[in-house]
C-alpha cells in the first residue's frame, strides 16, 4: 500500500515534534494550512496526539514520530545499499 496524500501530511506533522524533550508540544492555529489542520485532527483521532489541535504526543504518538524521524533520517542520508547475493532487489 503506497503512501497517501493524508498519511505523508500527518508524517510530515510527527515529524516536527521535538523528541529530545516531552514537554514541548504544538498548537495549531485555524489561519493554518488546511491540510495541517486537518492531519492534526486525524492523529489525535488515531490516539497519536493529546488534543484535536495539536497539544502533546501520546506515548503511542512518540513512538510513532520516532519511527517517523528515523525512516526520513535513512531515507535523506544519501547512504546507498546494493543487494547482496541472495537478498531480494525491488523492482519499479
Amino acid at each position: 500500500m503506497p503512501y497517501t496524500p493524508d498519511l505523508v501530511d500527518e508524517l510530515n506533522t510527527l515529524i516536527r515534534f521535538d523528541l529530545a524533550t516531552n514537554q514541548q508540544g504544538f498548537k495549531v492555529h485555524k489561519t493554518a494550512d488546511a491540510t495541517v489542520i486537518a492531519a492534526t485532527l486525524r492523529l489525535h483521532d488515531k490516539g497519536l496526539l493529546t488534543q484535536a489541535d495539536g497539544g502533546y504526543l501520546t506515548s503511542l504518538g512518540r513512538e510513532v514520530a520516532e519511527h517517523a524521524q528515523a525512516a526520513l533520517t535513512i531515507l535523506t542520508s544519501g547512504a546507498v545499499h546494493t543487494a547482496k547475493p541472495g537478498e531480494a532487489a525491488l523492482s519499479p
